[in-house]
């Protein structure tokens, strides 16, 4: 049987390309940027983010209490509890750095996703979509305590349904970290990282060349913001945390160096975003995953892409738009004030492993290439 080859416009790699490609017929189409908008990344990247639309979404939250005694909550699509059967398969959206539920990249998948009978929930960090902070905790790239219990209660909600999840910047290289760490023994039966900074070490080297100076002041201002609500928390603290330097901070780096690193046990900023980088997991993943990036991410740089890597993982799938800025995407049909334009690829993969799949013996490759199966909170509304 034949199918469409994709499209010359793309870069496309990994040790799944074979098994996945088929079912990617969005591919053999070009990517064709939004005129003006779409032929600067940084106009591109900006655009998205002020003037995307927002679908409209009436959300069910849920707090889940962790075992470190913080909060996390979860944002349902209210009446779905009622409207899907409970072997609905399931998408757990995991948004950018300061993101949450109101994002509107994660809204446009949310509402895609549950037309084609999906069960949604956003993963809010602590903090973020006016989440609840109640300790003097937040989160990191490196702490995935947090989405490891999101996905153990979501599937303890929902035993009969197969669980996938869907990661946008830090929230790609959070899920990919996962995937790597929990490569023998993840519940995940899919997942999909979108503008994975992979490197962060990279990452923060190129935040401080030129206009991407912009970004970062503005994530700062964003993580100020949310520290803020919660300062008192952190009254008297003591130790190395740098409280001044937190509030004041004018780059990310400034506000990890003064709260995040030392949070969660790192010497260094270096050390924190070294350790951290999901590029270092992406060999270790046996769970299929695709990774869709942009050539001219300006966040998110290509040069930090680990290659070699996922081109010798026979679960992973790379492909690489040659435009699209940071979250962007305005191109396709629905450019320039619709939905990004990964969305309908993103949900023809999710599609594809669903409709090969079972809750009691979902199929993957272990990293030697052989084939293996796998077996307290409140409502609010918002």
């Amino acid at each position: 049987m034949s199918f469409p080859q994709p499209h010359s416009s793309f870069e496309i790699i990994g040790g799944a390309r074979d098994r996945f490609l088929p079912s990617l017929t969005y591919l053999s189409l070009p990517y064709i940027p939004s005129r003006y908008i779409g032929s600067n990344r940084h106009v591109e990247t900006i655009f998205a983010s002020f003037f995307r639309s927002h679908p409209k979404v009436r959300y069910r939250r849920q707090c889940i209490h962790t075992k470190d005694g913080g909060v996390v909550a979860l944002d349902w699509v209210s009446g779905d509890d009622r409207l899907f059967p409970p072997n609905s398969p399931i998408l757990i959206l995991l948004p950018g750095l300061t993101g949450g539920s109101e994002a509107s990249y994660a809204r446009h998948l949310l509402v895609r996703a549950r037309s084609k009978g999906w069960r949604v929930v956003v993963f809010n960090n602590r903090g973020c979509g006016n989440s609840p902070v109640i300790t003097p905790q937040f989160y990191s790239a490196s702490f995935l305590g947090d989405l490891g219990e999101v996905v153990s209660h979501v599937n303890t909600l929902y035993p009969e349904a197969n669980i996938y999840a869907v990661g946008w910047s830090l929230g790609a290289n959070m899920l990919v970290h996962y995937l790597g760490q929990e490569s023998h023994n993840c519940p995940l039966s899919g997942a999909v990282a979108l503008c994975n900074p992979f490197n962060l070490v990279v990452t923060d080297d190129n935040f401080h060349k030129g206009f991407n100076n912009v970004y970062d002041m503005a994530l700062a201002k964003g993580l100020r913001k949310n520290f803020k609500k919660h300062a008192l928390l952190f009254e008297d603290i003591g130790g190395e945390y740098n409280i001044e330097l937190v509030k004041n901070a004018k780059s990310i780096r400034e506000y990890d160096e003064g709260l995040t690193r030392v949070s969660f046990g790192f010497k260094s900023v270096d050390e924190y975003y070294s350790k951290s980088s999901s590029a270092d997991s992406i060999k270790y993943v046996q769970t299929p995953l695709l990774c869709i990036q942009a050539a001219n991410d300006p966040i998110a740089p290509s040069r930090g892409i680990p290659r070699e890597d996922i081109k010798e993982n026979p679960n992973c799938l790379l492909i690489v738009t040659p435009k699209g800025g940071h979250l962007g995407w305005v191109a396709g049909d629905y450019a320039p004030f619709g939905s990004p334009w990964p969305d309908p690829l993103v949900i023809d993969f999710l599609q594809h492993l669903e409709s090969g799949s079972s809750k009691s013996g979902t199929s993957w490759l272990n990293s030697e290439g052989e084939h293996q199966s796998k077996e307290a909170s409140h409502n609010i509304e918002v």
